[in-house]
């Protein structure tokens, strides 16, 4: 299992970067280093991984490319261009993104983030990333979410084939997509059905946790992993079966604490 955390953690430096990684059990890494970077602290952050035999997951570019105001979409679309440069350059797993939302919220929810005019800009503009880098090394991946395209294996699919583009790829936060009672409570045949249709095309996951709460009418919320009811062994388990160096990462956690003591869990989930 190659788990590795969305925070660099505090460091002092590439080497300590690689090594504090490294010591936590961890074999995969995100790139918190951007395009807009020196090439020769990126280079010296890359060598260091590799001494360590860290395995670059993610290159993330968490920019709105559906961005109503034309100006900051056609901004976020060259910042997308140039993560996936360094994304292959440094040859990292994937590229990731959300699709983007319509509206003042860049990963907010919009009616019209479903709309028919979304749906066809959202495959342009994954089109237009790509060709315009044509990767040879790494993989351009939407990440999969709660109330944007895609919000279902279903729609993934539909995606990959609209997009057509062999360098087109999944992110999996299996987490994003339980949203409703059923996928919730049985978590384990939806992780299945996911994989069956998604498995062999996804190139990396995210790990954290969702509780259902008690409120009317229906509310989830994500939490640190072993706080909320997904398997995640038995995700582990699934997305394995596919790739045997598939990459999980820990994220959406505060302090340097929170991730050492989700990371423990996950790898004691793991041993057990």
């Amino acid at each position: 299992m190659k788990l590795g955390t969305s925070s660099p953690l505090q460091h002092t430096g590439a080497a300590d970067w690689a090594r504090k990684h490294r010591s936590l059990g961890l074999r995969a890494i995100n790139f918190h280093l951007t395009c807009n970077d020196d090439e020769r602290l990126v280079d010296e952050y890359i060598r260091c991984a590799d001494e360590e035999g860290l395995t670059i997951a993610e290159v993330g570019i968490w920019k709105n490319t559906m961005d109503p105001d034309e100006d900051k979409r056609s901004e976020a679309i060259r910042y997308a261009i140039g993560q996936l440069e360094l994304a292959d350059r440094i040859k990292a797993r994937c590229c990731v993104n959300i699709i983007g939302a319509v509206g003042p919220r860049w990963d907010g929810a919009y009616k019209d983030n479903y709309s028919k005019e979304t749906w066809e800009k959202g495959v342009d503009t994954i089109r237009q990333i790509i060709d315009a880098v044509n990767p040879k090394n790494t993989y351009f991946t939407i990440e999969s979410m709660p109330w944007m395209i895609p919000d279902g294996p279903d729609e993934y699919q539909k995606l990959i084939e609209a997009v057509d583009r062999e360098r087109f790829a999944v992110h999996m936060d299996i987490f994003n997509w339980m949203t409703s009672p059923r996928r919730y409570f049985y978590n384990e045949e939806f992780i299945d059905e996911c994989f069956e249709k998604l498995g062999p095309m996804i190139r990396s996951c995210h790990i954290k946790d969702v509780k259902l709460e008690d409120d009317y009418t229906l509310r989830f919320r994500e939490t640190y992993p072993g706080d909320g009811k997904v398997n995640i062994r038995y995700l582990i388990g699934r997305a394995l079966s596919y790739d045997a160096d598939m990459t999980f990462i820990v994220e959406h956690l505060d302090t340097d604490e929170e991730y050492i003591r989700s990371i423990g869990y996950v790898q004691g989930l793991w041993k057990s």
